[in-house]
């Protein structure tokens, strides 16, 4: 009879209806664990590193936000390799950030005047700046080499304005390198470690710009989940060296006396996380419901 044939199909129906819900649930059930697992292994590796490779001191939250910028540019490579692409990554954004590394080297190898003050700032502070340094031009490697067929270049726009194409950064570089000159402390007495270090300090604050704006002309507002990770560990390592230069800014004076580079280094980080709190709120829940990180569509040059 009919009404045994659809009852027939719907029990069918509803069985592969409930078989696809199961594997969705199944699929968010394993990306969440490895997100944790994910996170879990980085916040073990910092215990290790506080309590066996550090003094304890205040300053760690130096070398923990380092650790951060570490993590987020090894994940960064982690997915571009495995997904032998460098899709939603920003070109600017990494030219910026091997700015920063490069800078803060060449400050934190001749002198000490910015290193943390316990035993993480004898060696391990390098190694972690130098190791992020040699991640970030892995991945730029691959974004003008490797894989530059699958670089999103029509996305990465920011600042393409009287430069050549991919040379946006340069509005950022160059007026906060200006800043840098002007307006730095003096723990090293000497003008260009100082600069140097400075300028890192300044720069960094900047450097996810682009990157946020990229995400800002996706039509889709969808952030792949391990680029998601990669900025999430960038700004929550910029989050432990607030909660730092909050406490010490009164150490980077300059020359005369004058608080202002602390004020400025200190304003500059606040002003970067504000302009990623929308960010922060998303790969929250993100991460909480197991789904892909979406982010809203906003006019707002700088915020997502």
């Amino acid at each position: 009879p009919f009404s045994t044939m659809c009852g027939t199909t719907c029990y069918f129906q509803d069985a592969d209806d409930a078989k696809g819900m199961g594997g969705k649930k199944s699929l968010a059930v394993k990306a969440l664990n490895q997100n944790v697992l994910l996170w879990a292994g980085f916040f073990a590796a910092s215990l290790f590193v506080y309590f066996v490779l550090s003094g304890g001191d205040f300053s760690f939250l130096m070398t923990y936000g380092a650790m951060s910028r570490m993590f987020g540019f090894g994940v960064l490579n982690v997915k571009i390799y495995t997904g032998q692409r460098v899709t939603g990554v920003s070109l600017k954004t990494l030219q910026l950030y091997g700015i920063v590394f490069v800078m803060r080297l060449s400050s934190i190898f001749r002198h000490e005047g910015y290193l943390p003050y316990d035993k993480s700032g004898d060696w391990l502070y390098h190694l972690i700046e130098f190791l992020a340094l040699c991640f970030t031009g892995s991945a730029l490697f691959c974004v003008v080499g490797k894989f530059k067929s699958s670089y999103q270049q029509d996305f990465d726009k920011f600042g393409e304005m009287n430069v050549p194409p991919g040379a946006g950064a340069v509005y950022l570089a160059v007026p906060i390198a200006i800043l840098a000159i002007l307006i730095h402390p003096n723990l090293n007495s000497d003008f260009m470690s100082d600069f140097a270090w400075t300028y890192a300090m300044y720069l960094e604050s900047a450097a996810l710009v682009p990157q946020l704006f990229m995400f800002q002309r996706q039509k889709t507002g969808v952030v792949e989940l391990m680029t998601a990770h990669f900025v999430f560990a960038l700004g929550f390592g910029r989050l432990l060296e607030f909660a730092f230069w909050v406490f010490s800014y009164h150490e980077l004076s300059s020359s005369g006396g004058s608080k202002l580079p602390g004020y400025i280094a200190v304003f500059s980080i606040f002003l970067q996380l504000v302009l990623m709190l929308d960010f922060f709120y998303y790969y929250y829940l993100a991460m909480k419901n197991a789904t892909p990180l979406v982010l809203p569509s906003h006019n707002g040059m700088g915020m997502v």
